[in-house]
């Protein structure tokens, strides 16, 4: 048989063109065994990163923006607390000394009293100008600007107090118009105590509010004692021991005064220095206590009630016709439209009698919720 008797079949196998391959050492190296990366596990994986950088990125942000908030409530308290040493320092070293001062200064030299008012103005002037000088956050610009007018407003009323008060204790022709002047430059004092009530401390309250700080009190400030010292005829009686007109009119011999003993509205006594509660509604009657603490009979003595609400003033008065030595006596005072479920502040004066000195124990100040 010849080796060339049996052909092999023909192969029906198609063969792929050969590609070409990196060399081997530029290849990567697959791990054995391990299978071929997963596309969308690799997409999960980015956005998860992505992901995490968003939230620290926002971590980052509020943490930056809780120090700078943070930086701004220690600038309104450091401010808050300026402004409520400046305001007690205001009432201690001008408001006590001055009506200390004036207070029976018909038994004092002219020219001493005078003085000592120009002593005081000059100090609530230094005042003003610590103020001026003090720094302000932005968010409280208002605020000072507010202070500022309080201080202006003392100033003003002690140069006013200083220019009439020598003419007035003069007892000459125009001493009248003059204690009517010095009455009028109480309003000052009275008109600062109520901006800074109405508007400098709520200001400051709310900026503080607003920062999350809690438990920082604002002083609060009373540099007029009482509503007693705007009406011309009691402020003659108490800075020059008699009754304005009074002239030559020669009073009884003995003691002279009266105490106020208490106050109450119905059943509820109210207490100084803590907080009342009143139901009852707005329309409050109040039954002050009166002593006639001196040797003589008095009559005719003025109690003076007033309420500060929600920005408004209330206010009344009844009058004791007669009174005996050593007696008490009760008079009933209404004050009608008082506000309801807000703090108050009551204020009682019992007005001094003619030759009556000491006028601490003729008045009372109480806080006072009324429902």
């Amino acid at each position: 048989m010849s080796f060339f008797d049996e052909d092999e079949p023909p192969s029906t196998e198609i063969r792929q063109p050969r590609t070409s391959r990196p060399p081997a050492g530029n290849r990567p190296q697959r791990a054995p065994g391990r299978p071929p990366p997963d596309h969308h596990a690799l997409v999960v994986r980015r956005r998860l990163l992505a992901g995490a950088v968003v939230v620290v990125v926002i971590l980052v942000v509020v943490l930056i923006a809780g120090l700078v908030g943070g930086g701004g409530s220690e600038e309104a308290e450091t401010y808050a607390h300026n402004v409520s040493a400046l305001i007690k320092e205001s009432d201690e070293d001008v408001g006590s000394p001055l009506f200390q001062a004036i207070s029976g200064a018909g038994a004092a030299q002219r020219g001493s009293v005078e003085q000592r008012i120009n002593e005081l103005r000059f100090v609530a002037e230094e005042e003003q100008k610590k103020a001026t000088a003090m720094s302000v956050p932005e968010k409280l610009v208002a605020a000072q600007r507010d202070l500022e007018l309080v201080l202006d407003l003392r100033a003003e009323g002690l140069t006013k107090v200083g220019a009439h008060i020598s003419p007035a204790l003069g007892g000459g022709t125009e001493s009248a118009s003059d204690y009517k002047r010095i009455a009028g430059a109480m309003q000052t004092f009275l008109a600062s105590d109520i901006l800074y009530s109405q508007r400098v401390a709520p200001l400051i309250d709310a900026a503080l509010s607003a920062d999350g700080v809690n438990g920082q009190e604002v002083a609060s400030t009373q540099f007029l004692p009482n509503l007693g010292w705007l009406e011309p005829g009691t402020l003659t009686a108490r800075i020059s021991g008699q009754t304005a007109g009074a002239g030559s009119g020669a009073l009884t011999p003995g003691t002279h005064g009266s105490t106020l003993e208490s106050v109450s509205v119905g059943s509820n006594q109210l207490v100084p220095g803590e907080a009342n509660h009143v139901s009852g509604g707005p329309n409050p009657t109040f039954t002050v206590k009166v002593l006639d603490d001196g040797e003589n009979r008095e009559s005719d003595i003025k109690v003076d009630v007033s309420v500060t609400a929600a920005g408004k003033l209330y206010s009344s008065y009844n009058i004791i016709a007669k009174i005996s030595p050593g007696q008490d006596q009760d008079l009933e005072v209404p004050i009608e439209g008082v506000p309801l479920n807000t703090v108050a502040k009551v204020e009682v004066y019992v007005e001094p009698v003619p030759g009556e000195t000491d006028l601490e124990n003729n008045k009372a100040a109480y806080e006072v919720t009324f429902t």
